[in-house]
């Protein structure tokens, strides 16, 4: 499915069962749709399920200008918009969980889940897709996803090191959004594997302190992709956190 926002077409794919509300899930970094779908099929028999090619990667176009953080946001909430749904559960894969804080800090969220998701900068920068290959190739259980990953992560454009999207992630590594994320008021689910050399795992932490209402979840020696690595135990907490 494709809408226009902000100028820019954006794929989505839009399934599920609307029994127990919407859930929006947001990908990495280089990333596509296809990394969060195993999330999405999980809880598609009671929520309706929303998974968006962040503009610059997947299906969806490369805005015409480098977008920040806030751009990103605010075409989530256009998005939002557009198809009428107002309590949404945000799940967010690094970038897209960075996404999700900034978004959660000025609109209404029924609950958050982060995975391995910056708010400020780190000393290592958010992978390409190169970079994110050669890691799942090393990473126990997830050999199964890189074929996977190999036909569907990154557009075109990004395979190609698109000079625009370059400008977009050196504005996103380098936003500071710890003052707008004290102000998430919803209840949120933090998951971190303990080897992320991506983010640290301090950081998992600091979110807790600073979100009033946080738990955080340790998967010990996993890496940044720790919600694939134990994909049925990711399933099983974040159900019990829907329920609960």
């Amino acid at each position: 499915m494709k809408l226009n926002i902000k100028n820019v077409k954006i794929n989505y794919i839009d399934y599920g069962e609307n029994k127990d509300g919407t859930i929006l899930l947001l990908h990495g970094w280089g990333q596509n749709i296809e990394m969060m779908k195993p999330l999405g099929d999980a809880y598609a028999n009671n929520y309706r399920i929303l998974i968006i090619d962040l503009p610059g990667f997947g299906d969806s176009m490369e805005p015409d200008y480098a977008w920040d953080v806030p751009d990103y946001v605010d075409m989530v909430h256009e998005f939002l918009n557009e198809l009428k749904v107002e309590d949404i559960i945000i799940m967010g894969h690094s970038f897209g969980g960075k996404i999700g804080l900034l978004y959660a800090s000025q609109y209404n969220v029924k609950k958050l889940v982060l995975f391995g998701s910056p708010f400020k900068k780190e000393v290592n920068k958010l992978s390409f897709k190169i970079r994110l290959l050669k890691k799942l190739k090393k990473v126990p259980g997830l050999n199964k996803f890189e074929e996977l990953v190999k036909k569907h992560i990154g557009s075109t454009d990004y395979r190609n090191a698109s000079p625009l999207m370059r400008k977009a992630l050196v504005n996103t590594v380098n936003l500071d959004i710890t003052e707008e994320v004290k102000k998430i008021s919803c209840p949120t689910l933090i998951i971190w594997g303990t080897l992320d050399e991506e983010v640290s795992i301090e950081r998992a932490y600091e979110l807790e302190k600073l979100i009033k209402d946080a738990g955080v979840v340790v998967y010990d020696g996993c890496t940044h992709y720790a919600y694939l690595e134990r994909l049925q135990q990711t399933i099983n907490v974040v159900r019990i956190f829907l329920e609960s």
